[in-house]
């Protein structure tokens, strides 16, 4: 972990990166994979799905949730991403998602910058890497 300073900008300019951003969500896809079939099964993103932390408070402490309410969430968020609704997701529906969720954060930020702390290979992570690179040259 480390703590980085971004806005929007820095998010907005990874996602319009097609190939960064496209090489990313590839990346990120294929480590979901584990089965190595192509597309990922609602057990393959659990984990992903459980790293989003969305039952963090405050600093990183877990809430005591309700089994079914924390269930009902992960599958609603795993229906956003399985856009033809088969069952399972594949690269460009896992792409298109993440895009649309990072958009939204970006907007969320605006363009004040705001320092957080970032797991390492995160999206956020490597967007705030590929800025970096990009005004130090």
């Amino acid at each position: 972990m480390s703590v980085e300073v971004l806005d929007g900008a820095t998010i907005l300019s990874f996602v319009e990166d097609e190939e960064a951003f496209s090489e990313f969500i590839a990346e990120r896809f294929n480590n979901l994979d584990k089965d190595h079939d192509g597309i990922l099964s609602y057990s393959e993103m659990l984990k992903e799905l459980q790293g989003l932390r969305v039952f963090d408070t405050h600093f990183g402490i877990d809430v005591k949730t309700d089994p079914n309410e924390v269930s009902r969430v992960y599958s609603s968020i795993f229906v956003q991403f399985d856009r033809d609704s088969n069952g399972t997701v594949d690269l460009e529906e896992f792409k298109q998602e993440m895009k649309e969720m990072m958009m939204a954060m970006a907007n969320g930020l605006g363009f004040l910058p705001i320092q957080m702390v970032l797991e390492e290979n995160s999206f956020l992570k490597k967007a705030v890497d590929r800025e970096l690179k990009y005004y130090s040259i």
